[in-house]
Formats: structure tokens, sequence, C-alpha cells
């Protein structure tokens, strides 16, 4: 479907992750791509979900997920009580054994207190509540779905608006975030735009971060085809930070329709001290201005917001730069074969701890 992403477009929302590119990706790792609209009495598209399904390869077991979707608007409620049906629908005429969606239904924006109040919190903003969000929430759960044990996306994220001027944008930065993002340039870091050819040195950039940081990545092939790919359809900007010519940290910026998304960022341990990563965030925020963005996602903050999760000073870091949280649903599952659906949910932990222990050591093999 050539016009898939005009499509999506329209609607509320749209994401990178529905985009045809995303399900033409996904389609070389096993994954096969069902793009799905709904219609008005008009004939005007109004609802869509790029659906991924992927066969288990034993006994025709298969699992969907909607990464990001279904997009619609979430405030209709016969539209989403449609829509809601009919993905289950399919998933039963499939013989899925569940379907998994993550839409951006927001809950809130803003942090609310410890104590889960939401006047003023420690940052002197008020968190605001959506009550569309917990509506939608309440309605799932109503018609069998569970909040997902196995979350794919980040629940939470920090929002940057990069409508205003670059003044106004730097002003409403942390004060530390300005300064180092000022420290950076005077200490000799410049930032390029990255070409095809840069993405093997930054995927052995990204190894040496994960080992370092305790974090799992996929193989090189994987994020080769994947940047690339995107690169070639004018959805990705590497952002690479050098000095003296030399790379030292790099972020991936990918973007469709009005926004950017820092899905992926590298650094290397020289020259950590001129802070390249303040200037990377800087200059892609200049970048999402330049391509017609309004909002540059940093993607991800902690689930709960409390310095014990293992995210806050990646949040604290982001909530320098100028953002303000948003809060969403985060995934759900409906068991269209429950008692399957439970032998899974009880196995795939265990699976994946192990493929997560297999990765990591192949990753410090890259590295060293």
């Amino acid at each position: 479907m050539d016009n898939w992403n005009k499509i999506i477009e329209t609607l509320p929302d749209p994401h990178v992750l529905q985009t045809w590119e995303w399900g033409q990706f996904k389609a070389r790792y096993g994954w096969q791509p069902f793009p799905k609209t709904w219609q008005d009495e008009d004939g005007r598209v109004i609802a869509a979900a790029l659906v991924l399904q992927r066969s288990l390869g034993v006994g025709g077991l298969r699992v969907m997920y909607v990464p990001k979707g279904p997009l619609l608007d979430w405030s209709n409620v016969s539209l989403r009580q449609r829509v809601l049906g009919d993905l289950h629908t399919f998933a039963k005429k499939q013989g899925a054994i569940f379907i998994k969606i993550d839409p951006d239904v927001c809950l809130g924006t803003g942090v609310p207190d410890s104590s889960g109040s939401l006047e003023l919190n420690e940052e002197g903003e008020r968190a605001v509540e959506n009550e569309v969000g917990y509506t939608v929430e309440q309605e799932l759960q109503v018609r069998g779905w569970h909040f997902s044990t196995d979350q794919i996306q980040f629940r939470n994220t920090v929002l940057v608006d990069v409508t205003p001027s670059e003044e106004e944008m730097l002003a409403r930065m942390k004060q530390k975030a300005r300064y180092n993002i000022r420290l950076s340039a005077r200490k000799g870091v410049s930032v390029r735009q990255g070409e095809i050819s840069d993405l093997p040195m930054i995927y052995h950039m990204y190894a040496e971060t994960s080992v370092r940081d305790g974090f799992l990545i996929r193989n090189e092939s994987y994020y080769m085809v994947l940047w690339e790919s995107f690169m070639r359809a004018g959805m990705v900007t590497p952002l690479i930070a050098e000095v003296e010519g030399e790379a030292v940290a790099s972020i991936i910026v990918f973007h469709f329709s009005k926004r950017a998304y820092y899905l992926h960022g590298m650094s290397r341990n020289l020259h950590r001290e001129k802070m390249p990563n303040y200037l990377l965030q800087w200059e892609a925020m200049r970048l999402a201005k330049t391509l017609g963005c309004t909002t540059y996602d940093l993607w991800g903050a902690p689930d709960s917001f409390v310095e014990s999760d293992s995210m806050w000073g990646v949040y604290l870091f982001k909530r320098g730069l100028g953002g303000y949280v948003q809060r969403t649903l985060g995934a759900y599952d409906l068991p269209v074969r429950p008692f399957i659906y439970r032998l899974y949910t009880q196995t795939l932990p265990r699976i994946l701890d192990l493929m997560r222990r297999r990765g990591k050591e192949r990753t410090r093999q890259v590295v060293t």
C-alpha cells in the first residue's frame, strides 16, 4: 500500500512504528505486516493499525502486535469500540494466542509528587490528568484486555516542543544543560550529519556503550538494515559528535510527520568530560525544527518517578533539556486463547532472560 504513510499522517498521533517502512523492516525478521483501516460513511479513513503477526513455529501458534497503535481519535467511543472489536475478530480468525496494542493514549502530563498528588511537584510543575485516557484504560479491562507483563516500548516519555525560537528553547532548559551545550562547543566538539558509510562505526560505538552501561542490544546486521533502510527512505538522520575529527558520540534521529525521535544513543569513554551528548541533543532539536517537526520525543522515562528507578539518571538528563513528561497507558494484551496465553506468559520471561545473557556475551565479543 504505497500511500499508507500519507493515510496515517491524517490520523491523530501518527507514529514512526506504524509506518510502511517499519512493517517492511520487521518483515525481514519473521513478522508479517497487515495494514488495516477503518472508514466513515463517506469513505474517509478514520482509523488505522499496522498489525504485525509472528509465527512461533510450533503447532501453528501466532502472536500479534500493533506497535504504537492503533491510530484513531480515542475520545470517539463508537469508533474505539469498533476498532477494538475488529482487532479481536481478526486475531481470532488468524488463530493468534493474543494481540498486543500500545497506542499513545495519554493518561496525563507532568509528574505527580511522591504522594501521588497533582499539586506542584518538585519541579514546580502541576501534573495534569487526561480523563479520556483513564476511560480507555477502564474500557480495555472491561473488554478482557490485560496490562501486559511484556512492555515492548516505554510507557512514559519526555517530549520537547521545538516550535519556539532557539533562544526560547535554550531558556526553557535547566541551567546545567545550557552550560554544558556551550561548554561542549567551546571545548572543540563539533556535530555533523552521518552517512551510510558511518553506520558500522556507529554500531561499534553502540556496542561499546551497551557493555559499559549494561543494557542489551541486537546484533549488527539488525541495526545496519534498520538504519540504512530508514536513511534511504529519508526518515533517519545520524548525528555524530567529533573532537578533532574523531567520533566520540552519536545519536540516531528518526523522523516522521511532525515528530522526531531519539531512538538510539551511543558514546565512547573518550572526551566524555567535553559533554558531547548535550551538544548532540541540541543539534537534534535544531534538526527536528528544520524538518518541520513540532515535537522531539526523547523516547523513554521511568515507569515510577523515584530515584531508585534504573532510568532516573537518564530521566534527569532528558528533563534538563526542557521537555515535559507524557504518561501513557502502556501495552495491553487481549488473550484470544487464554490457556495457551497463560503458558506463553509464564515461559516467555525465562526465554527472554536466556536470550539477554547470550546477547550480552555476543556484544562483549564485538568490542573486545
